[in-house]
């Protein structure tokens, strides 16, 4: 296997995808927050003067951000749930409501993914730039915030579509791996963090 294939382990392509999307969102951070917060420091540090437009393409690369993360946050399940007492209830009550909580975020991601639409295409009708000395054409962060919002919403569409189509086919490990809320053991084994058993051998 070679080495840059290492890097994306074999997963489906929503996930891949969601996946480098995160990651495009983590350089834009790195380079556009970061990176501009210290040369702003610095340069305040040796000529006594800041770089104004470092706030303003910080807030741009913060909404990216955002933006980009959200469809990596939906496959990997790091959305916030409040499951608390989601073990108390049977089987198919469990799934009707992983269910029904997948189907409103997809509907609240369409409706996310239309408005921000309609704010994008405003911009670009009306050539709306900032008010700042960069005078930055406001379409332009808007367009990466919107491609990261759509795919958000693409993804919140096909999980609970993939996620019944397995229910029906009688796999339900596979739609609690889709949408199924995390377990306190998925959720240590996703944070990479290895679990030592009791003396006693048994699991906790």
């Amino acid at each position: 296997m070679s080495e840059s294939s290492s890097l994306l382990p074999p997963e489906p392509w929503p996930q891949r995808i969601s996946r480098i999307l995160a990651w495009v969102g983590g350089a834009i951070i790195l380079v556009g927050c970061s990176g501009l917060i210290t040369i702003d420091v610095i340069t305040r540090f040796l000529f006594k003067r800041g770089m104004v437009e470092s706030f303003e393409v910080s807030g741009y690369a913060l909404a990216a951000c955002i933006g980009l993360g959200l469809g990596f946050a939906t496959t990997s399940k790091t959305h916030i749930r409040v499951d608390i007492l989601l073990d108390a209830f049977p089987r198919p009550v469990r799934v009707a409501f992983d269910l029904l909580a997948s189907l409103s975020l997809a509907l609240l991601a369409v409706a996310l993914a239309w408005f921000c639409w309609g704010t994008l295409a405003q911009s670009m009708a009306m050539n709306a730039k900032s008010v700042s000395a960069l005078q930055t054409p406001m379409a332009l962060p808007q367009s990466i915030w919107w491609v990261g919002i759509f795919w958000f919403a693409c993804v919140a569409v096909m999980l609970p579509i993939q996620a019944v189509l397995r229910l029906l086919a009688g796999d339900g490990p596979g739609f609690d791996a889709l949408i199924g809320s995390l377990r306190v053991t998925e959720e240590i084994s996703q944070a990479g963090v290895e679990q030592v058993p009791p003396a006693n051998g048994t699991p906790r």
